[in-house]
């Protein structure tokens, strides 16, 4: 899209296709570049990308030594997120809000579908508000069936180029439909055989909002496979952990069984979540055993 609005094909240059091989996707939704007309011919062709403020990359699911870039130069990010039909893994939020943090893109975590929520999935909600809350999250409610916190998500994108986030489902794309019921976005049913959605979103997409900024509309995804994270520094981009950090005994702690660990003590105590400390656990073993190498 050009900077009048006018949408144009372009083709990437071979030059910059081989600057980065580690990429799935060299150029990605919310670049900004140079294009001009090629040598050979009258097609327009991408001859730089300009510094990226920042990005959003997951490990590609095809290629593990190979990164996918979803998004770039993103003011905030939004993870939508369900309690129920499908419910939403503690551990895929933890995963994103991981890679966001990397980058410093403030984030809000969006519960959708609350109209189909019972007292269970109420009481879930209720802790999970709280311990993300508590670290510093922001967090919304919405529905895209009775219309509840569309209002107030459109002023928080307003301006701002904005990314949405989160596994197939949970609503992404019919929020979207409501935020510019132009868009027409498609969307697809929930089974209620397993409780999982269907893919509706291919690729990230940029639309434009009614009132003001951009939303990226990024694909659903089953699983986030961090990228560039080293396991010897994921206690970093624990909001809860990170202050403790320089109160351990031992400089190069990892907080799993080490004497005088102030991150273990704030667990002991009730400072720190139960849930967020296992999703630490987990994600360092895998990013222990996988050792990727940076981009």
């Amino acid at each position: 899209m050009l900077d009048s609005g006018k949408i144009v094909r372009a083709r990437l240059k071979g030059k910059l296709r081989l600057e980065e091989l580690k990429l799935t996707n060299p150029v990605s939704v919310g670049d900004r570049v140079t294009i001009g007309n090629s040598d050979d011919d009258e097609s327009i062709v991408i001859h730089e990308i300009e510094e990226r403020k920042n990005k959003i990359i997951r490990q590609s699911p095809r290629k593990k030594r190979f990164y996918h870039i979803i998004a770039a130069n993103i003011d905030q990010a939004f993870i939508i997120a369900s309690i129920t039909m499908p419910k939403t893994k503690v551990g895929f939020i933890s995963r994103v809000l991981i890679a966001l943090e990397y980058y410093d893109i403030s984030t809000t975590v969006v519960f959708n579908k609350v109209d189909l929520y019972q007292k269970k999935e109420a009481a879930m909600l209720a802790w999970l508000r709280e311990d993300l809350e508590t670290i510093g999250y922001k967090t919304m409610l919405t529905s895209a069936s009775n219309g509840e916190g569309i209002v107030e998500l459109e002023k928080e994108m307003k301006d701002k180029i904005n990314v949405v986030t989160g596994p197939s489902g949970v609503g992404k794309s019919t929020l979207l439909n409501q935020l510019n019921p132009a868009l027409e976005l498609r969307t697809g049913d929930v089974s209620s055989y397993n409780e999982k959605g269907q893919h509706t979103t291919p690729f990230s997409r940029m639309h434009k909002l009614p009132k003001g900024g951009f939303v990226i509309d990024t694909p659903g995804i089953k699983e986030y496979g961090l990228a560039n994270i080293d396991a010897y520094e994921l206690s970093f981009y624990f909001p809860e952990m990170k202050p403790l950090i320089n109160e351990c005994q031992f400089n190069n702690c990892q907080h799993v069984n080490e004497p005088k660990c102030a991150v273990r003590a704030a667990l002991s105590n009730g400072e720190i979540a139960e849930w967020r400390y296992r999703n630490y656990l987990l994600i360092r073993e895998e990013l222990l055993i996988e050792n990727k190498p940076y981009l």
